[in-house]
């Protein structure tokens, strides 16, 4: 079963405190997976969420062309940007599967997680974009499987 929140954001700012907030939930193993079109906040969220990892923002940086990104946090994470990679067989190749078992005792982020949705386990965080202005996002947090629906509440929270 599949739970979902919308929240709406007004500024990259924004976008990023979310991920922030997210991140500060976030346990061992945790796997999110974003998803949105080029330019949808990916990984403006992508470095709030390493912030509530406890890692300088100034640290996080697209791997859009390293494919994998490493940082040291309150948990070991894995940031990876998949844009360059065209389909399952290709994320195999470039040894993702490797990568996603290896996160098991950290967290793994994953930007472009909608080309590899088979590799991804039965229990993730996903994480969608939708641009409704210049600055506005709409951001849908989604619960795949059972992992993740009490951070759904803590999210929604007051």
């Amino acid at each position: 079963m599949t739970r979902r929140l919308s929240l709406a954001t007004a500024s990259p700012s924004a976008t990023m405190e979310l991920g922030r907030k997210i991140g500060e939930l976030l346990g061992q193993g945790s796997i999110v997976a974003l998803i949105g079109e080029l330019g949808c906040g990916k990984t403006c969220f992508a470095k709030g969420l390493c912030t509530g990892l406890g890692i300088s923002r100034k640290q996080v940086t697209s791997p859009t062309f390293t494919l994998v990104n490493e940082y040291a946090g309150r948990l070991p994470v894995l940031h990876m940007d998949l844009y360059r990679i065209e389909s399952v067989r290709g994320a195999l190749e470039a040894g993702i599967l490797d990568y996603l078992t290896r996160a098991e005792p950290g967290v793994a982020i994953i930007e472009w997680a909608d080309r590899v949705t088979p590799l991804l386990p039965d229990s993730y965080l996903e994480v969608g974009f939708t641009i409704t202005s210049v600055r506005r996002r709409q951001v849908t947090l989604a619960s795949v499987g059972a992992g993740y629906s009490r951070l759904l509440d803590e999210v929604s929270a007051p």
